[in-house]
């Protein structure tokens, strides 16, 4: 069963472009790279070579006569003479690129020969390209990818576009959904929430249209994701990147969610952990959301570095790292108000930085103003408010209504209930956090 992802329209706007760079496909492991570009391949061409350089490492000599095109497709007949390159009908796919991203210089030389369609692929995990010799600056392009957003999981449950586009129509219209509607947003949001987007165990949910073995699943990717870390982990402790790890969950069900390094281990300074959570984050494993210095536009560079909370890329992780007690309560009762609202804030900030946003929130010293995240337009800046509950948002009022904060006019709040709007305050249910992008971009 393949599940359709957005890549898929990616790749086959690059396929028709009539001079195409080679094509870098990273993102964190096991969030379908090298399935949705083989079925693409299957799909678009009379021949694929593909070349794993961890399920054959033989293949790492296949730049040793250097790294011009032909020396390249002349080794890799050498090594396989079976593998056929037609020209204009054959694309060339590099895969686990980690292992060996010197294959990364070559890409210059494929995107001036012309004659094969190149496509890399690769884990973020222990990716470094120091070790390339060059990366092939301008002749390459690069493209993240995750795992499944709310809106893919809905393809996956077998609603298309007309559905999408009409929940986006009731955020414009403001016009609240009909009590059959939120009742079924609500319960495959919840499902996603429990979930996750990470393909293996959104295809076994769909298979079996039940929870069972999805625990077990993401808690071997779990295991999956401490081991890569042992494995790619270079010049920084790695027990100290899993200590940071396995803490995320703990500090995320505080009050005060902001992040403290003196709470992952005893003594534990800040200058002790730089670079651990840093490379959290450029695995795709965690997503950092930082303090701002004050609620105005810029947001680059108006953020406080030792300052933030960590949410997971996959709220599904986060999920499988909770205790026996919020496992049972979450899957038999559907109760994501465990954890006092994190898994709410993360599956709001995972759908942010999917949609393209940058993560950052506020919290004004010696005082209760706190906010979970903020947007921009061009010229707005825009509070959003994630409620476990619905509540009086105090926060928010004080920000549209103070004249110390004229970059904001509007507010966002998401919850469990359904549209409205009050007091320049936009409230959604948790379900349209995915479309919130679309919606500014034309309101």
């Amino acid at each position: 069963m393949y599940l359709q992802r957005k890549i898929d329209l990616l790749l086959q706007n690059w396929k028709e472009e009539l001079d195409k760079k080679p094509l870098i496909v990273k993102g964190p492991r096991q969030v379908g790279k090298t399935e949705s570009i083989r079925y693409f391949a299957e799909k678009n061409y009379e021949n694929l070579v593909y070349i794993n350089f961890v399920e054959e490492p033989k293949y790492k000599m296949i730049t040793s006569d250097g790294y011009k095109a032909a020396d390249i497709i002349k080794n890799i007949s050498l090594l396989d003479p079976s593998k056929k390159f037609v020209e204009g009908r054959t694309l060339l796919f590099f895969d686990e690129l980690q292992e060996y991203p010197e294959i990364a210089t070559a890409l210059k030389f494929f995107c001036l020969d012309g004659r094969y369609d190149v496509i890399c692929s690769g884990s973020m995990l222990g990716i470094n390209y120091r070790r390339i010799e060059s990366n092939s600056v301008g002749y390459k392009v690069d493209y993240e990818m995750c795992s499944l957003d709310f809106e893919e999981f809905l393809w996956a449950k077998g609603y298309g576009q007309p559905v999408i586009d009409s929940m986006l129509q009731h955020m414009m219209d403001l016009r609240p959904f009909s009590e059959m509607e939120l009742s079924v947003y609500q319960s495959l949001f919840l499902d996603y929430c429990i979930l996750g987007g990470m393909p293996a165990v959104v295809r076994e949910y769909i298979l079996k249209g039940t929870f069972e073995n999805s625990l077990m699943t993401q808690r071997q990717l779990l295991a999956d994701y401490r081991e890569d870390i042992r494995k790619y982990a270079q010049g920084i402790d790695q027990t100290r990147i899993l200590n940071v790890f396995e803490h995320i969950p703990v500090q995320l069900a505080k009050d005060n969610k902001k992040f403290q390094i003196s709470k992952v281990a005893t003594g534990a300074r800040f200058k002790d952990y730089r670079g651990c959570i840093e490379w959290l984050r450029d695995a795709g494993i965690i997503q950092i959301c930082y303090c701002m210095h004050y609620p105005e536009l810029p947001l680059k560079g108006n953020y406080n570095e030792e300052k933030y909370k960590l949410y997971f890329a996959d709220t599904g992780l986060l999920v499988a790292m909770l205790d026996e007690e919020a496992q049972e309560d979450l899957r038999a009762n559907k109760n994501l108000n465990v954890y006092k609202g994190a898994l709410y804030e993360n599956i709001v900030g995972e759908a942010l930085k999917k949609s393209g946003y940058g993560l950052y929130y506020y919290k004004r010293e010696n005082s209760t103003l706190e906010e979970d995240f903020f947007v921009r337009t061009a010229a707005e800046l825009i509070p959003v408010e994630v409620k476990a509950q619905n509540g009086r948002s105090k926060s928010l009022r004080t920000l549209l209504q103070s004249d110390k904060y004229p970059d904001i006019q509007r507010g966002i709040k998401l919850t469990g209930g359904n549209i409205g709007m009050q007091d320049a305050i936009y409230t959604f249910p948790y379900f349209c956090s995915f479309l919130l992008k679309n919606y500014l971009s034309v309101r």
